[in-house]
């Protein structure tokens, strides 16, 4: 793993990871991107209530990993950003969640 920077985290080092470490991930995240210090991603749902039922989901694995999204509502669309702001970018903890925000994504057939 490439590294560039280290940073507490709840009492465990959050390790910033490189662009090519970052890039490398991207390639098995389809949609996922970096803005800056960040990874993000935009899904759409048939209704509103389908997307907060997904929220929901999100924050329940969110909670369960103590490492937490930012979410944009917009209707039947939801942005989710990550990034380890203690570490003050992307590291590992951004990939694991967007890897699970992913995983239920594909369950909830979206």
């Amino acid at each position: 793993m490439l590294v560039a920077h280290e940073a507490r985290e709840s009492n465990r080092v959050a390790e910033l990871l490189s662009d090519i470490g970052i890039q490398r991930e991207l390639g098995g995240l389809p949609g996922w991107s970096r803005r800056g210090p960040t990874l993000t991603k935009t899904y759409r749902f048939p209704t509103f209530p389908a997307a907060i039922t997904f929220v929901t989901r999100v924050a329940d694995v969110a909670e369960s990993m103590d490492h937490h999204p930012d979410i944009d509502i917009r209707h039947t669309r939801l942005t989710f950003t990550l990034s380890t702001h203690d570490a003050g970018g992307i590291t590992s903890n951004d990939l694991s969640l967007a890897r699970e925000i992913e995983r239920l994504a594909v369950e909830s057939g979206v």
